[in-house]
């Protein structure tokens, strides 16, 4: 197991242990992973990952079979068909008005990476900024959905890292290099069931320092809002996966940074910045 694993694990589990006070016995910890004879799906339970006959829409049933967290690679919670994110949702960042619509942009599925795994920025890239988020992940089909009805549609929760390349956001008619660019969606560890996500606790640290702290109920735009507002233009998947907006300021990045983003309830994801 190599050192960036090794933190991963211990990080993760430490959060877990602090974090005792959401209850354990209303969630349930998914992941997905690379092993030696293909991908699957499994439930965390604390070092061991308990595997699953298939997949998770529905969520099918165990084999049985246990393996160790650091014998495998850990994968995007989902094989995400879409993911949207929402900018300008905290105050403490940037506000948009709570009256409007929330502001919304794109990202791809192939921005995405699992915890644990280097970031490779590209080589003119001079300027990317963290984003710690928490990110909603869609459990069955949705189109023209009200308010009241999205909890059941949201499946479940994971942390998110929109890296975002400040100079590009000015620069580009979109946003699609600055925040879909290959490495700029770092999701993970898990994706957990049972969680409020508007009342968690998000940090960011930065080689160890706190830099983003800020509890999600301060969302200017609400899951329900945004994933009823979604559903009116797009029809959304299982596994597709929503970005939820960052807190407070950010900073440029350099070669060798390690970044965690941690979410009550869900553990830490964590990534380093490789050029």
């Amino acid at each position: 197991m190599t050192n960036m694993h090794m933190r991963f694990l211990f990080v993760f589990l430490m959060t877990m242990f602090f974090t005792s006070n959401i209850s354990r016995a209303e969630t349930v910890s998914y992941v997905r992973y690379q092993t030696e004879t293909g991908i699957r799906f499994g439930i965390l339970n604390g070092d061991q990952i308990e595997e699953l006959s298939a997949g998770l829409f529905p969520v099918s049933e165990k084999t049985g079979k246990r393996i160790s967290v650091d014998e495998v690679r850990l994968l995007p919670p989902t094989d995400a068909r879409k993911v949207f994110a929402v900018g300008m949702n905290f105050a403490s960042h940037i506000a948009s008005s709570s009256s409007q619509p929330p502001p919304l942009f794109l990202k791809l599925p192939s921005s995405l990476i699992g915890s644990g795994e280097d970031i490779v920025l590209p080589s003119d890239a001079s300027n990317v900024h963290f984003e710690g988020e928490l990110v909603l992940i869609i459990g069955k089909r949705a189109k023209n959905i009200s308010e009241e009805d999205v909890e059941e549609y949201i499946f479940g929760l994971t942390a998110g890292n929109d890296l975002s390349e400040r100079n590009w956001q000015g620069q580009d008619l979109q946003w699609m290099r600055a925040k879909a660019s290959d490495g700029f969606g770092p999701v993970g560890p898990v994706l957990v069931t049972g969680l409020d996500p508007n009342n968690l606790l998000l940090t960011t640290r930065l080689n160890g320092e706190i830099v983003q702290q800020e509890n999600t109920q301060n969302m200017i735009h609400k899951p329900s809002k945004v994933v009823s507002y979604l559903s009116r233009y797009f029809t959304l998947e299982p596994g597709d996966m929503i970005f939820m907006g960052t807190p407070g300021r950010t900073k440029s990045l350099k070669d060798g940074d390690i970044i965690e983003v941690t979410i009550e309830g869900i553990g830490t994801l964590t990534n380093r910045i490789k050029r």
